[in-house]
């Protein structure tokens, strides 16, 4: 029996549910995007020749990736902008 039925069977005998899931496409696709523009826009542009250099440009990629370029969910604002909009919106009186 392969490993992952045994460790099945086992949490089965503890009284533990489990749920499968799926490995489709559907599932994976938002994943493979992100790595793929991680790897394409900052993994592959740099040489790291430390951790702790590594941890600094992909702190710094990471914030500009989440907070920088303009998203079409948000009406072609980046989530700051958005952000703000919003609160305004909510607080007209302090326009």
């Amino acid at each position: 029996m392969p490993i992952q039925g045994s460790v099945l069977n086992s949490v089965a005998e503890v009284g533990n549910p489990t749920r499968s899931i799926s490995a489709g496409a559907a599932q994976k696709g938002p994943v493979e995007s992100f790595n793929g523009r991680l790897r394409d826009e900052c993994l592959n542009e740099h040489l790291f020749p430390t951790l702790r250099h590594a941890r600094h440009l992909i702190a710094e990629w990471r914030d500009d990736y989440n907070h920088h370029p303009p998203h079409s969910s948000l009406d072609g604002l980046t989530p700051r902008e958005y952000h703000q909009r919003s609160e305004e919106d909510q607080n007209p009186e302090q326009s």
